[in-house]
Formats: C-alpha cells, sequence, structure tokens
C-alpha cells in the first residue's frame, strides 16, 4: 500500500494508453542546482524526455499530497520555493502535516512504482558512505531498490562515496548492475571506476527485454549504469584533488553524519569553479536521454 497519489493528466492519459514514462527526481531542481538555473534545467529535463516520444512524470510532494507529474507552475514551485528534502520515510510526515518536499531517489523510485512507470532517470545513485563501518551511514536509495520495481538509470554513485561497498550492497540485496555500453562501473563524474561489472548491455531493447522478465520476478530494482563520455567527464587529476581537498576541508571543520555529503559537494562546485556542476549536468542529460530511450522500447513490446 501507499499513499494517494496525484496524476498528473499527461502521465495519467499515458500510463492508461501504455505510453512510455520516464520519472524525474525533484530534489536535484530543489537542492541540486542554483536558482534561477534550477528551473531552466528542470524544464529542459521533461523537453528531453519528450523529444525522446516519451513523457515526463517529475514528482514531487506538495502540501501533503504525492505529485507524479508536474504542471508548469508545480515545476516553478518546486525551483523557487523551499523544499525538504523527502526520502521514503518522510512521506507519511509531509501526508500528515501538509507539508512539501523535493523527493530523493528513493521516494521518487516508491512513489513512480506505486503509480505503474517503470523507468526513471537521474544523476548520481545514493550509497555507503566512506567510513561507513563505523557510522552506518548508507542511503536509503539502496535498500528501497531492493524491494521497488523501478530501472534506474544514472552515472553510477558520487565519487564522494563507497563505490565498492555501494555495489556489495546492491549485491547482498540481489539488485542487478548492468553497465550501459561499458564493462565497468561508472565514478559519477568520471567516465569509470575501474571496478567491473558482471553484466553489460548495449542496446535499449535489450533493457527492455530483462525489465519484462523482471515484471515476471520479485519486485526488485534494476540499475543501469551508464558512464559519462570521455569527452564530457572531469578530468580526473582535477577531480582527485578537488576531492581530497574537500574531505579534508569536511575533516577540519567537524562535519559528520548527513551533513558530510551536501558540505561535500557544496565544497566540490566552489573548488572546481563551477566545473563538477557542469559535469553533473551534461551526466543528467545523458541519463535521460536513455532512460526515454528505454522507456519507448518497454512499451513498444
Amino acid at each position: 500500500m501507499t499513499l494517494p497519489l496525484s496524476l498528473g493528466a499527461e502521465v495519467a492519459d499515458a500510463l492508461s494508453a501504455g505510453r512510455a514514462v520516464v520519472a524525474l527526481e525533484s530534489t536535484i531542481i530543489s537542492h541540486g542546482l542554483p536558482r534561477p538555473d534550477n528551473l531552466a534545467a528542470a524544464r529542459e529535463f521533461e523537453a528531453i524526455v519528450r523529444d525522446a516520444g516519451a513523457t515526463p512524470a517529475t514528482i514531487a510532494v506538495l502540501d501533503g499530497v504525492p505529485h507524479v507529474g508536474l504542471s508548469e507552475a508545480e515545476v516553478e514551485r518546486i525551483a523557487m520555493d523551499e523544499m525538504a528534502k523527502a526520502s521514503v520515510r518522510d512521506l507519511a510526515v509531509l501526508a500528515a502535516t501538509g507539508g512539501s518536499g523535493a523527493t530523493t531517489v528513493a521516494a521518487t523510485a516508491h512513489l513512480g512504482a506505486a503509480a505503474g512507470i517503470r523507468v526513471f532517470a537521474t544523476g548520481g545513485l545514493g550509497g555507503v558512505h566512506r567510513g561507513a563501518v563505523e557510522t552506518y551511514d548508507e542511503s536509503a536509495d539502496i535498500p528501497t531498490l531492493g524491494v521497488t520495481r523501478m530501472a534506474v538509470v544514472c552515472a553510477g554513485v558520487k565519487s564522494v562515496l563507497d563505490i565498492g561497498a555501494t555495489l556489495e550492497r546492491l549485491e547482498s540485496l540481489s539488485v542487478p548492475v548492468i553497465g550501459y555500453g561499458t564493462d565497468e562501473f561508472p565514478a559519477f563524474w568520471l567516465h569509470s571506476s575501474g571496478i567491473a561489472l558482471d553484466w553489460r548491455l548495449d542496446t535499449p531493447e535489450e533493457v527492455a527485454a530483462v525489465l519484462r522478465a523482471q515484471d515476471a520476478d520479485a519486485a526488485r530494482g534494476l540499475i543501469v549504469a551508464n558512464p559519462i563520455s570521455t569527452e564530457l567527464q572531469w578530468d580526473p587529476a582535477e577531480h582527485d584533488r578537488v576531492l581530497a581537498e574537500s574531505f579534508a576541508a569536511a575533516e577540519a571543520a567537524g562535519v559528520r553524519g548527513k551533513a558530510v555529503t551536501p558540505f561535500l559537494l557544496g565544497d566540490i562546485v566552489e573548488r572546481s569553479g563551477g566545473r563538477s556542476l557542469e559535469v553533473n549536468l551534461d551526466l543528467v542529460r545523458g541519463n535521460i536521454r536513455v532512460a526515454s530511450e528505454i522507456a519507448v522500447a518497454y512499451a513498444g513490446g
């Protein structure tokens, strides 16, 4: 069971007709990008989906109600208003209090799957944090995908996280990870982490076939790891230098727990002169294109 959903008219029509729909998160709009650029990016993300022949379903909680598919005015609200960052655990609280929140990967996957959407595009997946052996710090994205039938197209996990440990956790939860056109897991800003994957697929039709096979299986997610191209990736040497400086700054500032990742990401943008944000936008665009192609192939089968 899930909370009552409000489906946007365009999304409801597409779902009832069996047409392709792609879920999009709202946290990247409200928390991941600066204003007013975030509104332009939100519009661009939806336009990429439409250009590929699919329907965009940006997801958020507004006044206590989960919305799957937003109007233009609602997209503007997500971009311009202060919003809570809503994971799955927060949905009931927002519903009870009439609060509003931008949905994380976990909450977007949860609500999108409840609406009947099969494909979701994001930037990077949350995962196991470095030092988690002591802090037990793990994103809710991981256990949520262990019980949620949703394909997530992403550029891996942010490289500030423990990539190897994240893949181990996904394996323990029986969440398959597929390299899309790659034999190695991507490292978000970088094309590759150097960690080999068991499975590689190269076309939307191949991924859609896996989704159909999963439909007859137990509910669980699928990670489609789509790397940014080597031409668009961040310079690896600069990437490594900036990350090392940001980790040192977090340690010096005594930042702990869930505050670490937001601190690091903000510090990295500043130290990189905005380069990390440029790469982030490029990889999100690529993930949305691939997710849309997969959704179209899945609907066509």
